[in-house]
């Protein structure tokens, strides 16, 4: 199954350029560098808890599971290795077909220039691609500014009622 994203190049806003593409199962070990590239405050945000390395367990199944029940997204940018993932964002359907939940990450050196929009707006196109209604995701009510990026993107925002600490961003996308 194809994932049917479009690949494209984008220019961020401190004229850095970053490749956006479909994650493939080969991102693994790319993946695991760009955790390791992560603050710990990024990676408390991002997982709502302290995680000092990555379950190597989960992140191979979910490169397994795109594209068929989800879409993943990577930043990249060239790298004396080849490539660094500097960026990703992946949406994973549950047991309802219709909605998927989001995920962003982005390595420190490289937030607030527009990497988390940009992956976030492709990753809202290929949802709605896939003919998906809703997007949902958790946010941790500290996290301000992927709380204001969820917003401008058109999601609503609402506290988790079972856990204060959380907000719930949905978006309809059959709007």
């Amino acid at each position: 199954m194809d994932s049917g994203f479009t690949e494209f190049d984008f220019a961020l806003r401190d004229g850095r350029i970053v490749h956006v593409r479909a994650m493939r199962l080969t991102d693994e070990e790319e993946l695991v560098q760009a955790f390791a590239r992560m603050s710990n405050d990024a990676r408390y945000m991002r997982f709502m808890r302290f995680v000092r390395e990555p379950n190597l367990e989960r992140v191979r199944q979910v490169l397994a599971s795109f594209p068929a029940r989800g879409t993943g997204i990577v930043a990249t940018v060239p790298a004396a290795d080849g490539i660094d993932i500097v960026g990703s964002a992946t949406c994973l359907v549950g047991n309802d077909s219709a909605i998927c939940e989001f995920a962003i990450t982005v390595v420190s050196e490289f937030g607030g220039v527009g990497l988390a929009s940009t992956l976030l707006a492709a990753l809202i196109g290929a949802a709605k691609s896939r003919g998906l209604v809703e997007m949902e995701g958790y946010v941790l009510a500290a996290n301000q500014p992927m709380l204001r990026l969820a917003r401008r993107l058109g999601f609503s925002v609402a506290p988790d009622p079972e856990d204060g600490n959380v907000r719930i961003c949905r978006l309809r996308l059959d709007a």
